[in-house]
């Protein structure tokens, strides 16, 4: 072999390192400048107002407190209060109940498990509004319950209050509950029960035993459940704002839909936010310091399920349908039921059932108008965050760059934790700011805004979806294919794109349903008339359209299962064989 056809081949593998040394450069400056500008500069700028208005002629001082102190007045200081009294119950009775459900689901013969399990996977998917807007359309004056003729003035006097908010956040935190407590009781086995009545134990003392030991999952549960409820502003738009109940999220949103914008207090209100979850963080690690909860190892005993008997496992069965119904049952018959009776929420007038608030929602553009918007927006960011979890992801897994990994990790578990109403707060004080708009950016008001904000909101909680995928893909299948000639991105496509195209699909549908039904970023975000269809739903029950509100939520449910189904559809139809064999279940 000659000389000259060696020196060309090793010009030619040098020349395709330097490319591809390139193209991953470029790549990773790019993503870290959408990181900064999605996740970093947004929410830095606005917490910083908080301290120092002059800094951005918000107000005089360069470094107050002035904000915070106005948390403590009449006006404020109560939403603050019911903040946290709803927190800690939502996050108790979630924590009690769906750890009750994952024990009867794991641990017990009781019947149609698999049920009870689905049940709570639907509810995480449901958001906390539509929960709340199916309850009110049954209780409210002149609602479904009142056009039936049922007597319902007692429990719309408990669901319209502090209760009843109380109990709508714990149904939403149910699924966080129920899987951080079946984890953990999948790994607990059988030997400590055992142990406990060989030296004399009841079965009061094994139970004991067992809710010891599950102690880090059950204070898990509760810190999810807690943030979540102080964070969430589905209920506090909805029921708590209607029963005259303010909270924390809603005041942040008074100040910054006020005239003139108050982003002071808007951003004291948000580090209050911050900080009560980290209260939660606090307390359960210190309930947990200095002990030991190591359970799992090779003489762990496979638990053998509980036989209820004959009267205890109707009688449980019961109590779970009972907590579906009324946890996912009434709000979905409110809805349906609401949906097909003209002239519902009115004094005047004949009640009678009909479909015409579907025509109307299909004849008119106000009304589908919002739901066709949500759709295109729902699919370019589920586009875009899948796209950008990935990078993420592999990030997160990939071997170098060690600083880089962390400060990523740090940063998507901060965003994680930030509230939807933070994250557009943020985004319509920053790019709202004349420097911003003396750089170019003229992106408040815009779609293009409400786009960034959607995709700032998704991207944590997708990259976490994919890690796990991503980190099980063997580093060697895209070298290998780029010793066969292939580019950095054909040896992407064809090594490692056929192990993940299934999680990338699920991932992808996740972030579609949860963009098109938002509520806080579509609220104070969407451009003048551009409403997202929650804002459409929210405005048109707000002016006592309750049927034609509950017709656009039916519809934008049954959209999202229709794309949900057409794109599994689609799979199965021109997917070749390998994929849909990969990560199949038998």
């Amino acid at each position: 072999m000659g000389f000259a056809p060696m020196l060309a081949r090793a010009g030619w593998r040098s020349a395709a390192r330097t490319r591809a040394s390139s193209f991953r450069g470029g790549t990773w400056i790019l993503f870290w400048v959408a990181v900064f500008g999605l996740l970093v500069l947004p929410i830095a700028l606005f917490l910083l107002v908080a301290f120092s208005p002059a800094l951005f002629e918000q107000g005089p001082s360069w470094l107050t407190l002035e904000a915070f102190k106005s948390l403590l007045t009449p006006t404020f200081l109560p939403s603050v209060m019911d903040t946290l009294a709803v927190g800690v119950g939502a996050g108790a009775l979630a924590t009690v109940v769906g750890g009750a459900v994952a024990w009867a689901v794991q641990r017990t013969d009781v019947p149609l498990r698999p049920l009870w399990s689905g049940a709570m996977f639907t509810l995480l998917l449901a958001p906390s509004y539509l929960v709340a807007l199916g309850w009110e359309r049954l209780l409210e004056p002149n609602g479904v319950l009142d056009v039936l003729g049922v007597p319902d003035a007692g429990l719309r006097s408990i669901i319209y209050g502090p209760i009843g908010v109380t109990g709508v956040l714990a149904v939403k935190g149910l699924p966080f509950a129920y899987l951080a407590v079946s984890g953990a009781l999948r790994g607990l086995g059988d030997e400590f029960t055992a142990a406990a009545r060989v030296h004399g134990g009841g079965p009061w003392t094994a139970t004991r035993i067992t809710g010891a030991l599950l102690a880090p999952a059950v204070w898990s549960s509760f810190a999810i459940v807690f943030a979540e409820s102080i964070s969430d502003f589905g209920v506090a738009a909805t029921l708590a704002n209607d029963a005259k109940f303010p909270v924390a999220t809603y005041t942040l949103y008074n100040a910054v839909q006020a005239f003139p914008v108050d982003f002071p207090v808007a951003a004291a209100v948000g580090w209050v936010l911050l900080a009560m979850a980290g209260l939660a963080v606090f307390a359960q690690n210190r309930a947990l310091k200095g002990r030991s909860y190591r359970v799992l190892g090779g003489r762990s005993r496979r638990v053998r399920r509980v036989e209820l008997g004959r009267w205890r496992r109707p009688a449980v069965a019961s109590l779970l349908a009972l907590l579906v119904i009324a946890s996912l049952g009434v709000p979905v018959f409110g809805a349906l039921s609401a949906s097909v009776i003209s002239g519902l929420g009115s004094l005047i007038g004949s009640h009678g059932f009909t479909l015409d608030n579907y025509s109307r929602v299909i004849a008119s553009p106000q009304l589908h108008g919002p739901l066709l918007f949500s759709v295109g927006m729902g699919a370019a960011t589920a586009t875009a965050v899948v796209t950008l979890g990935l990078v993420a992801a592999r990030l997160l897994t990939g071997s170098a760059g060690n600083f880089s990994r962390r400060l990523l990790d740090l940063l998507l578990l901060t965003a994680v934790a930030l509230p939807g109403i933070v994250f557009a707060a943020g985004y319509i004080f920053t790019y709202n700011l004349p420097l911003t708009d003396a750089l170019g950016l003229h992106l408040y008001g815009t779609p293009t805004l409400l786009l960034l904000a959607y995709i700032a909101t998704a991207l944590p909680s997708t990259t976490r979806l994919l890690v796990g995928t991503v980190g099980q893909v063997q580093h060697s299948l895209p070298q290998a294919a780029r010793v066969h000639g292939q580019g950095p991105l054909g040896a992407w496509i064809s090594s490692e794109l056929p192990l993940i195209a299934r999680p990338l699909i699920s991932a992808w549908l996740l972030t579609f349903g949860g963009t098109l039904l938002e509520l806080p970023v579509s609220e104070l975000l969407y451009p003048p008339g551009q409403p997202p269809v929650a804002v459409g739903i929210t405005k048109a029950l707000s002016n006592y359209d309750f049927g034609g509100g509950t017709a656009m939520e039916v519809l934008a449910i049954l959209l999202a299962l229709a794309v949900t189904g057409l794109l599994w559809g689609l799979w199965a139809l021109f997917a070749p064989a390998g994929w849909r064999r990969l990560g199949a279940t038998s």
